[in-house]
């Protein structure tokens, strides 16, 4: 009886159909994103801030009266003794108080100096010999009252600083130009968020327009200069864009059906004093946006590429199979990048957490509380348009993939295979392709010829 096989081969680079295929992908999609980026652009310019920041009078707190300096210095050592700031206390007769006190010697050179340390920190024993720290200087206007020298913060620049050169040092090592080009554009990302986002609130723009038009130009930027000019970004860009309209209208509904007014946070408090004409709600909505633009993109490259290579792999597969198949991989992702935004976001508000469960109040109450509302409502809307965009990207890459796909009479074998049968008499009997399911070969997989034309995918000892 005759045993043909078909031997796939590692190939680096694609076929000259496949080549052909992504050219005409790519005309075909810069048919879309060529108008919806110029529109992009356009709306970016009619809403661009002014910049003029004369209505606010938000109070910086690092602002210091004459004759006050923040100064710099390091500390030789930590001990308890009496509080320079209960000094009149001991004047009129009472008695000192106790607390810590870091004995520092200034940046600028000088003798050693006691700063006293907030209490906060002093329990927390967060001040230690060495450290550098940031004190405030009031001996230029105190005279003999309370503590010239106040601790503020600590000095953070080389902890953070080296964490930042070893995060670029490993993501250039690993994805290489890749990696690189994606740290230029979170760079490009975070200047169209502090030039034309932030200002942009600040004027009062309508933030559901300003939110989405600087998504979408962030997602332009990074997503073209990180991985390319290519069908599979562009089909992921525009499948981006899609998740990004169905978030913002998430957004814009939960803001003010769950009544997020950000009041219960100090920093809106600050920001409501400083400009009437600033709103909250506004904020947050953008913030609702922005917040899931991260694993937007993360989700709907991959499926782009999925859907890709399953159709590189099996160009005949129909497109009911292919999607199928490509959502099958997007079933796995969603599973996974759900966990991560709920842990993310868990993460940064660990003390708010920990706070309202010592609360006697019930779960429900908990959850929807003004603490954590505006966390929940953030994970959720994120999580929404994490999940819908993976259908709309793969069935986006499938409608492309087949529009695009050479019209031919048999199915093709990919470059870099080849087939051979050998029988009893040792003659050759030529096959024809017919893959069953969804077209594609698992790991350890090949094509096995059984008889003369059809084929089945078996394991690998099997041949």
């Amino acid at each position: 009886m005759g045993h043909s096989h078909l031997h796939a081969t590692e190939s680096s680079e694609p076929s000259a159909s496949a080549m052909a295929a992504r050219r005409r992908a790519t005309v075909l999609l810069s048919a879309v994103l060529v108008p919806l980026g110029v529109v992009t652009l356009l709306a970016m310019v009619l809403l661009w801030p002014s910049g003029d920041r004369s209505s606010l009078d938000v109070a910086s707190p690092y602002a210091t009266a004459e004759g006050v300096s923040f100064e710099r210095g390091t500390v030789r050592e930590v001990g308890q003794g009496d509080c320079p700031s209960s000094r009149p206390t001991v004047d009129a007769g009472g008695t000192a108080m106790t607390c810590t006190i870091a004995y520092t010697r200034p940046a600028s050179g000088g003798g050693v100096i006691p700063v006293e340390v907030t209490p906060e920190l002093a329990k927390a024993n967060a001040v230690e010999a060495g450290d550098e720290i940031r004190y405030l200087d009031l001996a230029g206007v105190i005279q003999g009252g309370a503590a010239p020298y106040v601790f503020v913060d600590f000095v953070r620049s080389v902890p953070i600083v080296a964490l930042a050169v070893v995060y670029a040092v490993v993501v250039i090592a690993v994805a290489r130009w890749r990696g690189l080009r994606a740290i230029i554009g979170l760079v490009g990302a975070l200047v169209v968020l502090a030039q034309f986002i932030l200002p942009g609130l600040v004027d009062g723009k309508p933030p559901l327009l300003l939110g989405l038009v600087g998504s979408v130009v962030i997602m332009y930027g990074v997503l073209y200069f990180a991985h390319g000019v290519s069908a599979r970004t562009s089909t992921a860009l525009l499948g981006t864009v899609f998740g990004l309209g169905v978030t913002a209208l998430l957004a814009a509904w939960a803001t003010d059906a769950a009544h997020l007014t950000g009041v219960g946070d100090e920093n809106a408090y600050t920001l409501v004093n400083g400009a009437d004409e600033l709103s909250i709600s506004s904020i947050i909505l953008c913030g609702l946006i922005i917040s899931g633009l991260g694993v937007l993109n993360d989700v709907t490259i991959t499926q782009s590429s999925s859907v890709w290579e399953l159709y590189e792999l099996a160009p005949d597969t129909s497109a009911r199979r292919l999607f199928a198949s490509a959502m099958r991989i997007g079933r796995d992702h969603i599973a996974s990048t759900v966990y991560t935004i709920a842990f993310a976001y868990a993460g940064a508000a660990l003390p708010v957490l920990i706070l309202v469960s010592l609360y006697d109040r019930a779960l429900l109450d908990t959850l929807t509380s003004g603490e954590l509302a505006e966390e929940v409502v953030r994970t959720l809307v994120g999580s929404i348009g994490l999940v819908l965009a993976i259908p709309l990207t793969t069935g986006i890459a499938v409608l492309v993939v087949k529009s695009v796909a050479p019209t031919t009479g048999r199915p093709r074998v990919p470059a870099g295979r080849h087939n051979h049968a050998a029988g009893g008499g040792g003659g050759a009997t030529p096959a024809v392709l017919a893959v069953e399911g969804a077209g594609t070969l698992a790991p350890g997989q090949r094509l096995v010829a059984l008889g003369e034309r059809r084929r089945r995918p078996v394991e690998e000892e099997d041949a």
